[in-house]
């Protein structure tokens, strides 16, 4: 257990204006990329993780939260302005958002969803506070059979609830471990997969394939969809009443068993791996309207549907982070970005972090809770700029994106053929989303590769390649078993996806 000198040590190295700087500046371009529909946070954090490498651990990961933490907030401006969300997760914002500023009422509605997105997101930050030692400490007492097992389980869960095909999942996880085995065997150390270039000899780097199939495919698939007239066109309303331009603290009040109960869902699926933010904000919004007492004034601009998308969506942020720090395992991409983060300042995630840097992650805890203070102080100020931002020409914000990514990668991996490697695999992004294959899944795949190469050996070794003598790991059987209940599950649900897998057109 962290004792508390550490825990205070922590925190006073998060409370300085070195780490308060930079997340601000996380949480201003996080609501900035946010607000420009189709860029996002996560494809801000892919570009600006090769940025981070000359800090310090901690301002580089604080200004990474930063920047995932603001993107939610941003994505609510164009959503409620013009019914396109910023992220995917804000598409149950515009559902109230959108007829609220129809009806001269935008800043209400924005200002609703940033109170909404600040009050999940604190929850949930209190939650990981409280919960992520105690589940190290638990974490700890697994073997290298229970490991192989959890991520034996987390495949499964991850392949099921990611994608519409759960074939397509199972597949696009194995390209991940095969991509991962490329470089060195991490058990013998002897080369594999490197076709001569002895670049590879470490393997792929993670910069390198994570930004190239986030980022680069993304902005490849935006260019391509650009036809004719670029500029965008808004029309904000305004009634000229003071009180259509603010929410009051009725207002508020009146939805907090709302956002508690977002709040809440979004900390239960945030934590699980996989489910994400989108299915979180969709759920509390379908929650909320079968609750409501008046289930008809739902999506026609009633304030209740934007707290329960936001506070949900929100929350997920800091649930993520549960799994990530306890077992070292990514539940979303955001998480996957920053794993990264940590593992090119020379950190490993998993349950030893606690004990081995745990005054470096309580120093993360006290930015993310700088991070929810900031976001609701930088919201405030900045809703009205982030209206100018939406109508920003889309081949200009993509076109710089692509340099900062050239850039970064080449600065990260030391030279041009970590841009190749970028390049590639943005070419294999791209296809993947095609034809409807989970890039999500193969980026926590390929992370998690090593280990659970390394784990599947020791676990073959203690058994002496029996694997009837598994029954003696009964936690290992448990997991195994949800396993094999969570596949048949998940092949059941997606039965008509199935037999359709091979007709997604280009545009899917």
């Amino acid at each position: 257990m962290v004792d508390f000198a550490t825990i205070i040590a922590g925190f006073g190295d998060a409370f300085t204006l070195w780490n308060l700087a930079f997340v601000v500046f996380g949480v201003v371009v996080g609501q900035f990329v946010g607000a420009v529909p189709g860029i996002g946070p996560v494809m801000a954090m892919a570009i600006a993780i090769p940025f981070t490498f000359g800090l310090d651990p901690l301002p580089a990961i604080a200004f990474l939260v930063g920047v995932n933490k603001g993107g939610l907030v941003g994505g609510a401006v164009p959503a409620v302005l013009m019914n396109t969300p910023g992220t995917p997760d804000a598409a149950a914002t515009a559902m109230d958002g959108y007829p609220l500023a129809r009806q001269g009422k935008p800043l209400k509605a924005t200002k609703m969803a940033l109170f909404s997105s600040v009050t999940g997101d604190t929850f949930s930050d209190l939650v990981l506070i409280t919960v992520s030692a105690p589940l190290a400490i638990l974490a700890l007492r697994m073997g290298p059979v229970e490991v192989f097992a959890l991520m034996i389980f987390a495949f499964s869960v991850l392949t099921g609830l990611i994608g519409k095909s759960l074939i397509k999942g199972v597949i696009a996880a194995a390209f991940g471990l095969l991509c991962a085995s490329i470089g060195s065997d991490p058990e013998n150390y002897t080369p594999r997969l490197i076709f001569g270039y002895f670049e590879l000899f470490d393997g792929l780097p993670l910069a390198s394939v994570a930004i190239g199939m986030l980022a680069i495919s993304e902005i490849l698939r935006r260019l391509s969809q650009i036809r004719g007239d670029m500029k965008s066109a808004i029309e904000v309303k305004d009634t000229g009443n003071p009180e259509d331009r603010r929410v009051t603290f009725a207002e508020y009040w009146a939805c907090r068993f709302t956002m508690l109960r977002g709040a809440v869902i979004g900390t239960v699926l945030g934590a699980l791996p996989g489910i994400g933010s989108t299915a979180a904000a969709f759920m509390s919004y379908a929650t909320a309207k079968s609750t409501s007492k008046e289930p008809e004034t739902f999506g026609k601009g009633n304030l209740q549907g934007i707290a329960a998308a936001e506070s949900a969506n929100s929350a997920v942020v800091g649930s993520n982070l549960i799994p990530l720090l306890t077992l070292g395992i990514p539940g979303s991409v955001g998480a996957a970005l920053i794993i990264s983060a940590f593992m090119i300042h020379g950190i490993q995630p998993g349950p030893l972090l606690f004990q081995d840097q745990g005054r470096l992650i309580y120093g993360l805890f006290g930015a993310m809770i700088m991070a929810n203070v900031l976001n609701l102080w930088v919201g405030q100020i900045g809703l009205r700029f982030w209206v100018k931002v939406v109508s920003a020409p889309e081949s200009i914000i993509f076109s710089a994106a692509l340099l900062l990514c050239i850039v970064g990668v080449s600065m990260a991996t030391g030279g041009l053929f970590g841009v190749a490697v970028m390049l590639v695999f943005a070419g294999i992004g791209y296809l993947m989303t095609s034809f409807g294959y989970s890039v999500v899944i193969f980026i926590i795949a390929f992370f998690l590769g090593p280990r659970f190469e390394i784990s599947l050996s020791q676990s073959l070794a203690l058994m002496n390649g029996d694997w009837m003598r598994i029954i003696d790991y009964p936690i290992a059987v448990a997991l195994l078993g949800l396993s094999v209940v969570s596949v048949i599950w998940f092949l059941t649900r997606n039965a008509p996806d199935e037999t359709t897998a091979g007709t997604v057109s280009i545009e899917d």
